[in-house]
């Protein structure tokens, strides 16, 4: 179980022919700008793409915040007032807050769109909210993810995309059913004109919805300011897909000038959002246990996490970060009461389950570890917890079992494929 700590990657693989083969489309329109745009992807085949991803992509990120269910019920009714006025009103829009610090928004195709709990900190009133959305909304309006997947395809480098399309389909593996269509590398090579569109075109849905559009300069501002003091491994994946510039807030003054005034709707905002306001020095305390935990001072790492706790019981983020760090002390039964604390406070979170299942596997709880560990693969598949379901249902006795998941762990690559091969190799499987 050494391998605990190891990050989660999935290795995406590029099923190119196949996919291509299944992609039918050509030229179209896009739907906001009127203007003639090449794609592979038809209108039905992105829906399809964006509701296949939307909860994998949900929690490969944090999973949903559920301290507040308030929260995100208010920023759905935000974010469908804004969808009913855009140039795409029947797509099956969605708008979900992401239990995560980093301030960052996406939007995939079909309409599906998330906010992460850190963004919504940084603004001020329900104008600023409706510039982040009304942005993510001309995106997924104006069919800028199809756009990209087609030219990362017709490049030959669209891994992820072409993997994404490949899993909606089901021509993907383990990998592809995990985190295949993350929001940052879908929108990671947005060009400056699609942003500069989503921009324009956000600001006339925030008007046609009766929002104030200057809110849109100022989220740009802020924006700009962010990048100035940017910690570069929190936010680089944000200002890659969103990158910020002077040139931004001046094209958006422009159009701002042009449009009507509207409401800001601050105290709205504020009662919305004053739940994670007052839990900011919870959210703080629980960061600077992992800065404490990454230089390798547990004791202090603890110490801030248990702080955290005290200041918002409700969080499971906090009770499975606590878990962690005990399983790093060799506490396993202090951990696993951590992770049934987390697990019972977000159940529909894949990460807990994942560790609790890990956990259960070291106590020699195989009955229970296989249990938590296949809950948590049918949130988010993940290679870690396949190979770990090898060696439960190996010590179960069921070989053939732990024959497929070594199998499926081995073709997902990397440092546990290679020791997936081992174990298929001790059980006489030829490779």
């Amino acid at each position: 179980m050494k391998l605990f700590f190891r990050q989660l990657a999935l290795n995406l693989q590029l099923p190119a022919i196949l996919a291509l083969a299944a992609l039918t489309g050509g030229c179209a329109t896009n739907p906001v700008t009127g203007e003639s745009q090449f794609s592979l992807i038809s209108a039905s085949q992105e829906v399809a793409i964006g509701r296949k991803n939307y909860l994998p992509s949900q929690q490969s990120q944090g999973g949903r915040y559920v301290v507040d269910p308030d929260l995100n019920t208010y920023i759905n009714s935000v974010g469908q007032k804004l969808a009913k006025v855009s140039d795409r009103p029947k797509l099956p829009y969605e708008f979900v807050v992401l239990n995560n610090d980093v301030p960052n928004a996406w939007a995939l195709p079909g309409g599906k769109i998330a906010i992460n709990r850190g963004l919504l900190i940084q603004l001020q009133d329900e104008a600023q909210l409706a510039a982040v959305l009304g942005h993510e909304i001309v995106h997924a309006a104006a069919r800028h993810g199809a756009t990209q997947q087609t030219q990362s395809i017709l490049l030959g480098i669209g891994t992820t995309a072409a993997s994404a399309i490949g899993s909606a389909y089901g021509y993907g593996g383990l990998a592809q059913q995990g985190s295949a269509l993350g929001a940052a590398a879908m929108q990671a090579q947005y060009g400056q004109g699609q942003e500069l569109e989503s921009d324009e075109y956000g600001m006339s849905y925030m008007a046609r919805a009766g929002y104030e559009p200057q809110a849109a300069v100022e989220l740009q501002q802020l924006f700009v300011k962010l990048s100035a003091g940017r910690q570069q491994d929190r936010l680089s994946t944000f200002f890659a897909s969103h990158p910020p510039s002077q040139k931004r807030v001046e094209e958006n003054r422009k159009h701002a000038a042009k449009l009507a005034k509207g409401v800001r709707n601050k105290a709205q905002f504020q009662r919305a959002i004053a739940r994670i306001k007052k839990d900011q020095p919870a959210y703080k305390a629980h960061q600077q246990a992992l800065e404490y935990a990454n230089k390798k001072n547990y004791a202090k790492a603890i110490s801030s996490v248990k702080s955290a706790i005290k200041k918002q019981p409700n969080e499971s983020l906090f009770h499975e970060t606590l878990g962690k760090l005990q399983l790093q002390q060799k506490n396993q039964k202090a951990a696993l009461s951590s992770f049934n604390k987390a697990v019972s406070l977000n159940p529909e979170y894949f990460s807990p389950k994942l560790y609790r299942g890990l956990t259960q596997a070291e106590l020699k709880n195989y009955t229970a570890a296989e249990r938590d560990l296949l809950s948590s693969t049918q949130l988010l598949p993940t290679q870690v917890a396949v190979y770990y379901l090898g060696e439960v249902t190996l010590a179960q006795g069921k070989k053939q079992d732990a024959q497929q998941y070594f199998q499926q762990a081995q073709a997902a690559g990397g440092e546990l494929g290679a020791a997936a091969g081992d174990k298929l190799r001790s059980l006489g499987v030829q490779q």
